[in-house]
């Protein structure tokens, strides 16, 4: 949202600004699908593309742009190889991205704060420009259709950030709950323990949710498909608790931190219990990427590269 804010001040102030969309992404593009920054007509500007040469040339067609009036919906492609014998950005680091260029004036006021309310919304891109309209379930985040330079639609869903639940709120929950609100995601943390320090610490958490029993976890997580789930609970005993209860849940990632003896142990019991190798086969444990972490940030460290890794593939 910091580039709409910073769209919504320049038009307050009746400054022109122009938005840089990348729509679409292949290869070792340093621009990726969903990237966008602003340039405004007194020449400040936030957010990045990609960066590098390229960058730095669109960014100063943007400015000759704003300076001269022209608003039309520009579509420019960039190939980052210099054998491609058109369209290069000046990179050599291969790939390629379609950007666009559209225009915010004042007039627009209307729909950027409607951006900003912060309810989901679903951006359109066209030759004809912006329009909004509510979600559908057939939405993903990004979608772009080409068929030509005047016939294309971009699709981006605004205001739709990855879910993360955090069962557990120790040192570690406090760090990850931090790094995570860092990276964008929206968090909760779940504990039974209302005056515990970590919970009472923990500013970055979007929601702290207290549970009387863990037995009540789920019905009170509100899941979603696309949702991350992180267990790390006070001990053996309310982690298994808490995963007899996940297991046969539909969600994108399920991960518990512990060793790999604990691993065993517990993965033994609920197999004994009715739990299928399949159904224990999706949780990521011991959890995070392997980085010989050892202190609590560390750890919440392992545990987002782990969850970005994963949520990338998606």
């Amino acid at each position: 949202m910091e580039i709409w804010s910073f769209v919504q001040v320049k038009l307050q102030q009746s400054i022109r600004v122009m938005v840089l969309f990348v729509v679409h992404d292949e290869g070792s593009s340093p621009g990726r699908q969903g990237f966008s920054m602003a340039v405004a007509a007194d020449d400040t500007m936030v957010g990045s593309i990609g960066g590098g040469i390229m960058e730095f040339k669109l960014v100063e067609r943007a400015r000759k742009m704003l300076s001269s009036g022209d608003q039309q919906i520009l579509l420019m492609e960039q190939h980052h190889d210099k054998e491609s014998t058109e369209h290069q950005s000046g990179m050599i680091c291969s790939g390629s991205q379609v950007n666009v260029f559209v225009t915010f004036t004042k007039a627009d006021l209307l729909r950027i704060d409607q951006i900003l309310e912060g309810n989901p919304i679903c951006m359109e891109l066209s030759a004809g420009g912006m329009t909004l309209r509510e979600p559908t379930a057939k939405d993903t985040r990004y979608q772009f259709q080409y068929h030509t330079d005047s016939d294309w639609l971009y699709t981006e869903q605004l205001n739709k950030r990855p879910v993360l639940h955090i069962v557990g709120g120790g040192h570690v929950s406090l760090a990850l709950s931090e790094l995570m609100c860092f990276l964008g995601f929206y968090s909760k943390v779940y504990d039974d323990r209302p005056e515990l320090n970590t919970i009472l610490q923990n500013f970055f958490a979007n929601e702290k949710i207290m549970v009387p029993d863990y037995q009540q976890l789920v019905g009170r997580m509100n899941l979603q498909r696309e949702d991350y789930v992180v267990v790390m609970t006070i001990g053996y005993r309310t982690d298994k608790i808490v995963l007899q209860q996940l297991l046969r849940e539909d969600i994108y990632y399920l991960g518990m931190m512990g060793s790999k003896k604990k691993r065993e142990l517990l993965f033994g019991e609920l197999k004994e219990e009715g739990f299928s190798e399949q159904e224990l086969a999706k949780v990521y444990t011991p959890i995070g990427i392997e980085i010989n972490s050892i202190t609590a940030p560390e750890i919440a460290v392992s545990i987002a590269a782990e969850i970005i890794e994963e949520k990338n593939k998606k």
